[in-house]
């Protein structure tokens, strides 16, 4: 693991595209359903316990929220999606704000699609796949709460998803995680440090 990652920390809250930092360096969002795990998997994934802020109620994330891993570097966690309390009017409001960053952010390298293992490619799910292919935008799934299933169900979910994500793109991939066992860290580092450009810091 590169050290870099325990030393991300909160940069700032964006409402829309005009609030976020300026759009330089290298950027990777981490998008997925109020409860597939999102803020844990990037909390996990940086080594810190209270990161992002992982709450009981689902849908709390409203606004996007960057975390500086350095100077050229961040990592994005998108407002969660699919969550029924939210108003009408708000949620609508935070997905213009949403494919206004996805769409626009020249220094977006990939997208970080987070989905539970026993719930995965749900219909927002697959909404924000066929789009990132429209935009031309990488993905690389979590199936996340792995530890939630056996392996070999585990393994049959992951050849499921990967098998639909090619579908919609060749670029897409996929992986099993589990933010409880610590599974399936390197693979996602070995992703992130890919989009990242991590390699040029060593």
């Amino acid at each position: 693991m590169n050290p870099l990652y325990r030393q991300t920390a909160f940069l700032t809250s964006a409402a829309k595209l005009s609030q976020t930092p300026p759009d330089t360096g290298f950027e990777v969002a981490f998008a997925g359903r109020s409860n597939a795990g999102k803020s844990s998997a990037i909390n996990t994934l940086c080594d810190q316990k209270t990161l992002a802020r992982t709450s009981k109620t689902p849908g709390r994330t409203q606004l996007l929220n960057f975390f500086a891993v350095d100077e050229q570097r961040r990592i994005v966690d998108l407002p969660g999606y699919g969550y029924a309390k939210v108003a009408l009017d708000i949620k609508r409001e935070w997905q213009g704000s949403l494919a206004a960053y996805l769409e626009g952010r020249d220094c977006l390298r990939g997208l970080m699609l987070v989905m539970d293992i026993r719930h995965p490619l749900k219909d927002y799910d697959l909404q924000m796949l066929h789009w990132a292919s429209t935009i031309g935008l990488p993905v690389h799934a979590l199936l996340t709460k792995a530890d939630k299933l056996k392996r070999g169900p585990a393994g049959s979910t992951l050849l499921k998803v990967r098998a639909a994500m090619l579908k919609i793109s060749p670029t897409f991939s996929a992986q099993t995680f589990s933010s409880l066992k610590h599974s399936g860290i390197d693979d996602a580092h070995a992703k992130l440090d890919e989009w990242l450009a991590m390699r040029q810091t060593h």
